[in-house]
């Protein structure tokens, strides 16, 4: 059985990983962009990742390039354009796509147990979010324009105080 912690991930600086070094914590896993009218975005992950770590919360950033072509550049162009522009210190992974038969799969699973709007499985755009409690558990998915504050709001509840 595949569950998410045992898909492999590769990060931003090209290292082999999974999310099995995430387990027990809750996650944020957002597909991201760096080009987009959501990339803004950033600053407001950051500053909720900082303010909640202490407590089990991690942030999960996946740049992907499939929603108007708004993540152009590589992994090294990506990463620096988050470190200079929103001092992003929550782990960033190697582009991927979302949606489609090349879809991560992680992303596919995370689709599955969380369909969008009238169980809609397409992500239909950068910066969607899924949350995922400490056991695992795909629990929301949150629309782009969603707002950070209604997020944060609804993480604080599963954190430990």
């Amino acid at each position: 059985m595949n569950t998410l912690y045992n898909i492999p991930l590769m990060r931003i600086d090209g290292g082999q990983t999974s999310l099995s070094e995430y387990r027990n914590k809750t996650l944020l896993i957002v597909n991201t962009a760096s080009h987009c009218g959501f990339t803004s975005q950033y600053a407001g992950l950051e500053a909720m990742y900082r303010r909640h770590a202490a407590r089990g919360l991690t942030v999960l950033g996946f740049p992907c390039n499939q929603f108007g072509s708004q993540e152009p550049g590589d992994e090294s162009d990506i990463a620096l354009f988050c470190a200079t522009n929103y001092a992003v210190s929550f782990p960033m992974f190697a582009k991927v796509e979302v949606n489609g038969p090349n879809a991560h799969p992680l992303f596919t699973l995370l689709k599955q147990q969380a369909p969008g709007l009238l169980g809609s499985r397409a992500i239909k755009w950068n910066f969607t979010k899924f949350l995922v409690n400490h056991d695992g558990k795909v629990l929301d998915r949150f629309a782009p324009a969603t707002s950070i504050d209604r997020i944060e709001s609804v993480i604080s509840e599963l954190l430990p105080a």
